[in-house]
């Protein structure tokens, strides 16, 4: 997939050539899945940003361009909340294989009332985890096809102190939007840790990360303006903060060398050096709750039955 040298530290500002690749990012037209995507243009691959929104990823398209010379990156319309709608977006990607996924797409709501997607599933689980389920299976066969194809999963600290609650999964009975988010995040890191075990049983080639940003605020975020813009004021008040959080510009470089990096495992878990929160990537120990066998075979089985997918998720 690369071309670094085992020898050389890691560098976030000096990545290596990924030419000949082809990566896609869920929802990389904006906040750390944007960041991700222009670190991964800068390494000569092709870079698919996958999000509902045209005239956002037109922009978003731009600006790396801008900032990218000779990016080579393109749109997918990618609807994670239709299920339905999938896997036409996969066929309509016309690639004969996929080198890496970032499942970075997420919809996070701060106040009630509880909504549904389209499927009639809870927003934020639909969304974050079924809809990243369900695309797996249809990019199974593209990410065989790779000489050593990666399913990078994007959770968050968030999912820490939460717990799975399997009678009440997508919280129609007790719904609270930061906890039902939280689960959303560890639903898809479980998901990222046994989709790696359930890889390895089957032999295959591809390998499954999960990833996350630590502690990344808008206002310590560089500015590409018209993705996103920071005020000089907003990024001053925010200096103190830089202490122990960062920009989603550093967000992004564990997702990154997740996707790159030769010497990364498959169920690892990568995030930012100083205490979880800020600063270079490394490899973190994997939470007994995100690693539990039992409860991820359980939220596999119940996300199949929802999603409506085939057992092995396409990977054979």
């Amino acid at each position: 997939m690369s071309s670094a040298s085992p020898n050389r530290p890691w560098d976030v500002h000096r990545l290596p050539s990924a030419e000949g690749s082809t990566f896609l990012v869920t929802g990389g037209n904006a906040g750390i899945g944007y960041f991700a995507a222009e670190q991964l243009a800068s390494t000569g691959a092709v870079v698919v940003l996958g999000s509902r929104d045209r005239a956002r990823a037109d922009a978003a398209l731009a600006s790396i361009r801008a900032r990218v010379p000779g990016a080579r990156v393109r749109h997918l319309r990618l609807d994670l909340a239709d299920l339905s709608s999938l896997k036409t977006a996969v066929d309509s990607l016309d690639l004969g294989r996929l080198d890496a996924v970032v499942h970075n797409a997420g919809v996070a709501l701060d106040d009630p009332p509880r909504r549904e997607t389209g499927d009639g599933h809870e927003l934020m689980f639909g969304t974050n985890h079924l809809g990243h389920f369900a695309l797996t299976r249809w990019l199974a066969p593209l990410l065989s096809a790779a000489p050593a194809g990666r399913v990078v999963t994007v959770g968050s600290f968030a999912a820490r102190s939460e717990r799975l609650d399997f009678g009440d999964l997508q919280s129609a009975r007790d719904y609270r939007p930061k906890r039902a988010y939280g689960r959303s995040k560890l639903a898809q890191m479980s998901f990222g840790f046994e989709l790696d075990r359930r890889l390895r049983a089957a032999g295959s080639t591809v390998l499954s990360v999960v990833a996350h940003p630590g502690g990344a605020l808008d206002s310590l975020t560089p500015s590409r303006p018209p993705v996103a813009v920071t005020a000089p004021g907003e990024r001053l008040r925010a200096l103190p903060a830089a202490l122990v959080v960062q920009g989603k510009d550093a967000g992004a470089w564990p997702i990154v060398r997740a996707v790159l990096d030769p010497g990364v495992r498959g169920g690892q878990l990568w995030g930012p050096r100083v205490f979880g929160l800020r600063g270079r990537p490394r490899c973190e120990p994997v939470p007994a709750h995100m690693a539990d066998p039992a409860v991820a075979a359980r939220l596999w089985d119940a996300s199949r039955e929802l999603a409506g997918t085939d057992p092995q998720l396409g990977f054979r």
